[in-house]
């Protein structure tokens, strides 16, 4: 593998949590292999790697775009992903009212659902 496959590797599993990353690594199949490769390369090893943000920041940014473009699992997968990021429910209300005003309020309203309940299973009071 690249050395930018180990970056985005160590990135994922740093923000993700090693048991999703095993997970996922436990599913792969040489059918997609080279998207897990990919994904972890230019999502966790080009973008999520760089300097210019924090990890908080991005957490906020994925999420108001996962919400906005409807992708409910991975709202809820980036959510859990905050105990590792910083990024706050406090942070994560206002990235949803983003959403509200930019993308929607439909939007916004299914991911506030979305939240909610991945923070109670979380042990987690907004």
């Amino acid at each position: 593998m690249s050395e930018r496959y180990d970056t985005g590797m160590k990135t994922r599993r740093s923000v993700l949590g090693d048991a999703h990353v095993d997970r996922a690594e436990a599913n792969k199949t040489a059918f997609d292999a080279p998207f897990q490769e990919m994904i972890t390369e230019g999502a966790w090893g080009t973008v999520w790697s760089r300097g210019e943000w924090t990890r908080r920041e991005r957490s906020m940014v994925t999420i108001a775009l996962l919400a906005a473009l409807g992708h409910h699992d991975e709202v809820a997968m980036h959510i859990r992903a905050t105990a590792n990021t910083g990024a706050t429910p406090d942070d994560i209300r206002e990235a949803l009212m983003h959403v509200a005003v930019y993308a929607g309020v439909p939007a916004a309203n299914h991911a506030f659902k979305i939240v909610k309940d991945t923070y109670k299973e979380m042990g987690v009071e907004p």
